[in-house]
């Protein structure tokens, strides 16, 4: 086993370990750190792959700002920790049964023989060819992006400066 594959499995299992600790914590500032973590991970396991466009497309865009985003739109609505368990036990059975299929799928496609695949050829390109690419034929998807985060933006703000009742004076009363 050479060091790269090491590393490989080394990354992967950070990042896995990142987004478990990132689903289970209750603080949500600490879940977005974790989940920072985990795709600083990812961005690594891009670079180790040959891919330092996407590496870098990690970092800046989701690391940096969906985190960013994420991290305004907690402070801005303030939640508070409920008393109990972390989600109702309603929602129990969904999770377990989408839990053992993603498991299944996996121990599957796992144990399948990889010698009869075929390899798919590479494709590379540049920064400036991929942008054009993006930019000519699918504008209006990142248009639609934009908005949505906007949208979830000037949603926060709205969720943070909701009005407030005034609080009454206490009044004096006369002697």
């Amino acid at each position: 086993m050479s060091i790269l594959t090491l590393l490989f499995y080394a990354i992967a299992l950070l990042i896995a370990a990142a987004t478990a600790l990132a689903v289970t914590r209750r603080h949500m500032v600490h879940a977005v750190l974790y989940l920072v973590l985990s795709f600083f991970g990812t961005a690594m396991l891009f670079y180790l792959l040959g891919a330092p466009f996407l590496a870098a497309l990690e970092i800046i865009i989701y690391a940096g700002a969906i985190m960013v985003l994420f991290l305004f739109l907690i402070m801005m609505i303030r939640l508070k920790k409920m008393p109990g368990m972390f989600f109702p036990v309603g929602q129990l059975l969904p999770a377990v049964c989408i839990g053992v299929g993603f498991l299944v799928v996996f121990t599957v496609l796992v144990g399948q023989d990889p010698t009869g695949w075929t390899a798919m050829p590479a494709a590379q390109a540049s920064p400036l060819d991929f942008g054009v690419y993006l930019f000519q034929t699918h504008w209006l998807a990142v248009e639609i992006a934009s908005m949505l985060l906007l949208v979830a933006l000037v949603g926060a703000y709205v969720l943070g400066c909701r009005v407030r009742p005034p609080s009454t004076p206490a009044t004096k009363e006369a002697p």
